[in-house]
């Protein structure tokens, strides 16, 4: 198993085919290298809580994910605040089972996330880190960033269609109808 920032290892002889409960909760220096990892400018808070059962196929994990986290604003930099609120399904599956197989495998939406394993453990602290890593807003915006974005002269979505429209094939025929509707 590599060792990552957030390593919270469960041992599989511990997990039967009854449900447990598991709370990871990443520490202090844990979030600091996670943040630098996922390019954040904080971690306030990461924690995971894990409903955690053996099948026929794998390991099923289900639960939340909590974390508050500071983003930087993709136009100005600025630190963008939020609260990630994530339900997850994941289903472990050893990596044998992932290696030389032809077979693609479709997974529909009510099916889990598939995170595959070596060893005699999962991690579940990693398992929760790309968790997080999914839930992020990967074009996070200040408040300043619109006024930001118009001082170096970049026009809004709204904007561009309607010059489009005005500068179409039409445009010039629009203006002419202006004109003709004027006269």
């Amino acid at each position: 198993m590599i060792q990552n920032e957030f390593n919270r290892p469960q041992r599989l002889d511990t997990i039967g085919a009854g449900e447990s409960q598991i709370q990871v909760q990443a520490e202090p220096a844990e979030r600091i290298a996670l943040a630098e990892r996922f390019g954040l400018k904080s971690i306030g808070n990461l924690t995971a809580d894990y409903r955690i059962r053996r099948d026929a196929q794998g390991i099923i994990a289900t639960g939340h994910l909590s974390a508050k986290v500071v983003q930087a604003c993709v136009i100005t930099d600025d630190p963008v605040p939020a609260r990630i609120e994530e339900d997850f399904a994941i289903r472990f599956l050893p990596e044998s089972e992932g290696e030389d197989s032809d077979d693609e495998t479709e997974l529909s939406e009510d099916e889990c996330d598939i995170v595959f394993y070596s060893g005699g453990a999962i991690d579940l602290g990693e398992a929760a880190a790309e968790t997080l890593a999914l839930a992020l807003d990967p074009y996070p915006r200040s408040p300043a960033a619109e006024a930001a974005l118009r001082d170096a002269g970049v026009i809004s979505e709204d904007e561009a269609k309607r010059l489009a429209e005005e500068s179409g094939p039409f445009g010039g025929l629009a203006g002419l109808r202006d004109k003709l509707g004027k006269g």
